[in-house]
């Protein structure tokens, strides 16, 4: 069992189309494990169900069925032991970079010098440490992604959730963005669980892709792309990297993904 596991989990709710009730699966049966350090990616397309288990396991939503586990504990509502990156930083405007990753601390309870000195030592390891005292408006998306992680990361949780954290950036960004998640992740060895539509960054960015279609797992696969990967351009260049994208793709077109 890992750090993060799921157990037959399904989510399902009841619309109402002409006026009769309907039932959705949303999820179905979804049951995988993230090990400690480890990092995972959910891929698939749009409506296929990813967001919705990253936020049942953050504990935003509640699974219809099914059991979810972080650090051996089930998982019933948000807790510290899970951080959470959203796909804009979701930063409160009214708040410095400082005061904004401050801020999970003190709902944690930290207080005082430690309050201080942890949340510039998440914006330091984010490098934003000049930028402390800047409003949201201040900062550019990444930048803001950036506040975003330190916030996450600042109150130690064991697993890093990740939704489309730099889908909303343009595409030089993203990549120096991937590029500082993997620096972070070498350094702090936290579990992440992150979900994208890349397959270039499924790749470069995680040791397993869990692959969804219509709520299911069709596929979990295997990049193996060696660690560490701090410099992603010759991570590009390797034919494991080329090998694991075709085999991603061909699970995410093939004819029985797509009618699955």
């Amino acid at each position: 069992m890992g750090i993060v596991s799921l157990a037959g989990v399904s989510k399902r709710f009841t619309i109402r189309v002409a006026g009769v009730p309907q039932t959705v699966h949303a999820l179905q049966d979804l049951s995988f494990d993230v090990a400690d350090g480890e990092m995972v990616a959910l891929i698939g397309p749009s409506g296929c169900g990813k967001t919705t288990a990253l936020r049942i396991v953050m504990g935003l939503e509640r699974a219809s069925a099914g059991r979810i586990l972080v650090d051996g504990e089930v998982v019933n509502g948000c807790g510290h032991n899970r951080g959470i990156v959203f796909q804009h930083a979701e930063l409160l405007p009214w708040l410095t970079a400082y005061e904004n990753v401050a801020f999970g601390l003190e709902q944690k309870g930290v207080r005082g010098g430690e309050l201080r000195d942890t949340a510039m030592r998440y914006l330091e390891l984010v490098g934003l440490a000049e930028s402390a005292s800047r409003r949201p408006y201040q900062l550019s998306g990444g930048m803001q992604q950036r506040v975003g992680i330190a916030r996450a990361l600042a109150i130690d949780p064991s697993v890093l959730l990740m939704d489309e954290p730099f889908g909303a950036l343009d595409a030089q960004t993203r990549e120096t963005m991937q590029a500082e998640l993997i620096e972070i992740q070498a350094r702090t060895r936290k579990t992440v669980l992150f979900v994208t539509h890349d397959l270039d960054e499924a790749v470069l960015l995680a040791d397993r892709v869990v692959i969804m279609q219509k709520g299911r797992i069709s596929q979990i696969m295997s990049t193996h792309l060696p660690r560490p990967r701090l410099d992603m351009e010759a991570m590009r260049s390797l034919p494991q990297f080329a090998e694991s994208r075709h085999r991603l793709w061909q699970a995410l077109h093939s004819r029985a993904a797509v009618a699955a």
